[in-house]
């Protein structure tokens, strides 16, 4: 959950500042992490070939629909408030998912997600403090095709080589991206900007979900998809500490109900 924060932090460094745009943030980002997925299946018993037979065109998709709305969404989000929108989305994109697939919370569960969900609906509230609509539309989009991308993992064989073969599938999408961005001529990246992008790709993408593959080989989708509404306290608090950005009574208290739905769920299946 902590590499997961620390997407945001980069992606909002990175693009805010101007250091880089959008599309090759996110070209860069899947590059870095295709190259790094593929050097580690190199040196694995799958080998590197690995990669063209694991992962598939649905995930890599959902790999690249998630990385580029999360981008666009970071150039009027900060890192808090785009991290509430983006797991928020995620969780009830997950949950809406299982239990159309026959999962049922139990009613604990249940709280927590309607505690969760109250925290969001107040950040996004209206008033002088709340995040752009845009902004907002954009990483909620990001937010569910993160929440497919993770239930696809589900039952994945082999989850380092599933995201080095989703990452490859998604670089000809990047590509195509960047041709479009250069032929309207608004193209633009700085080397500080690229390192940023490179260090989200390599680091807190490609080994951060590699191993969240792994990870959710043992947890439920209730569970996957709420402990991960940790992540946006995480980059709320080090989006003050390390960016500068104002910690407000409405993304204080939106995070406080969403740790406590968090904190609810969890004990609902524990309890259990």
């Amino acid at each position: 959950m902590t590499f997961f924060a620390a997407n945001s932090l980069l992606a909002r460094f990175a693009l805010r500042s101007g250091e880089i745009d959008g599309v090759s943030f996110t070209a860069v980002r899947i590059f870095a992490g295709a190259a790094t997925l593929a050097l580690i299946t190199s040196f694995r018993q799958e080998g590197i070939r690995a990669t063209h037979r694991h992962g598939s065109l649905r995930a890599a998709l959902a790999l690249f629909a998630y990385a580029i709305t999360f981008s666009f969404g970071y150039l009027s989000l900060d890192a808090g408030a785009g991290a509430l929108v983006l797991f928020a989305a995620v969780q009830v994109t997950m949950l809406a998912i299982g239990v159309a697939g026959g999962e049922r919370l139990l009613p604990l569960e249940w709280t927590g997600l309607a505690v969760a969900l109250g925290g969001l609906v107040y950040l996004l509230s209206p008033g002088l403090t709340a995040p752009s609509p845009i902004g907002v539309s954009l990483m909620a989009l990001s937010g569910a095709a993160w929440g497919y991308y993770s239930l696809v993992a589900k039952g994945v064989s082999s989850p380092i080589a599933a995201t080095a073969g989703n990452f490859t599938r998604a670089i000809p999408l990047a590509v195509g991206a960047l041709i479009v961005v250069w032929a309207a001529g608004h193209p633009h990246a700085s080397w500080p900007g690229i390192g940023l992008a490179a260090t989200s790709g390599a680091l807190t993408s490609g080994l951060a979900y590699a191993l969240w593959y792994v990870a959710l080989r043992d947890l439920r989708t209730s569970i996957a998809a709420i402990v991960q509404l940790t992540v946006p306290v995480i980059a709320g608090a080090a989006g003050v500490v390390l960016l500068g950005e104002q910690m407000t009574w409405r993304l204080t208290l939106a995070s406080s109900a969403i740790l406590g739905g968090v904190a609810l769920a969890l004990l609902g299946r524990i309890r259990n």
